[in-house]
């Protein structure tokens, strides 16, 4: 790779360097001899929204799996580098990954609401987590989750109903409230609205916008216009690199590199 092929970046100030909440540096990813992530490295700073965009298969979803350690699970995946949130890398061997995973919270492409009614799929992370003494703290946790997720003027009557009969759009939202129940700082988000249709996927955009006061958001997205729409930074991923990086008004009206630029105009996708 030349010198002009190589990831753009945009110049950090010392301020903004102080605001990142995650880091990854040189990150390498592996399935068995195959190579599908090579050496990335980008921040995603603090209560701003991070989109990842660039074609199907381009690596954008491998990425967001290292931040939680959820290539883990996945056999013959090796994922080599470093990334640290709050300057403690989440690959230490000591680190306990329950724990981290409470900390960055994942929300999945398809809705996938646990077969329990409304209130125990929110209840579910505080219990295993030990959050609460009693079935007034817990209540209180529930009741939050779901009106920062948007959703408990139209579940608050049907608790004990189970998840699964919500609306694709309704389900996704318990999803998030689900994932914000234990409290995170940070929340993955897989194309969250994918399947979802127009009408949920405004809701859902709307949420994140009012999310992120709270949280730190990365989401991988198909739509640019959604990138567009909801996300401070983007990172424009092409065959498992990181071609360009910076603020979404720059990346979608002045990419610095001609890759983006193609991607962006439809020209490659």
């Amino acid at each position: 790779m030349t010198e002009t092929d190589k990831t753009v970046k945009t110049h950090k100030t010392p301020e903004a360097e102080d605001r990142v909440k995650i880091k990854a540096r040189r990150v390498n990813v592996f399935y068995g001899a195959a190579q599908a992530l090579f050496d990335i490295d980008l921040d995603m700073r603090l209560n701003q929204v991070t989109a990842l965009i660039g074609p199907s298969g381009c690596g954008k979803s491998t990425f967001l799996r290292c931040l939680n350690r959820m290539n883990d699970v996945i056999d013959g995946c090796r994922v080599e580098g470093d990334i640290y949130m709050d300057n403690q890398n989440v690959y230490d061997e000591t680190l306990d990954v329950v724990e981290l995973r409470a900390r960055i919270g994942m929300v999945f492409q398809k809705p996938n609401p646990f077969p329990k009614s409304i209130y125990d799929n929110v209840a579910y992370g505080p219990r295993i987590h030990g959050m609460t003494q009693n079935k007034e703290q817990l209540d209180h946790i529930v009741k939050k989750s779901l009106r920062r997720a948007g959703l408990w003027d139209e579940v608050k009557d049907r608790l004990s109903d189970t998840g699964s009969g919500l609306s694709g759009g309704q389900q996704q939202r318990l999803c998030i409230a689900r994932a914000i129940a234990v409290n995170p700082e940070v929340l993955l988000m897989d194309e969250p609205c994918s399947a979802l249709d127009p009408v949920a996927t405004a809701v859902i955009e709307n949420l994140i916008h009012e999310l992120r006061q709270r949280y730190t958001i990365v989401i991988v997205t198909h739509s640019m216009h959604q990138a567009a729409r909801v996300s401070q930074k983007t990172a424009y991923f092409h065959l498992g690199e990181l071609i360009e990086y910076g603020d979404t008004s720059d990346i979608f009206t002045r990419p610095q590199h001609e890759q983006t630029e193609a991607y962006i105009s439809g020209k490659i996708g």
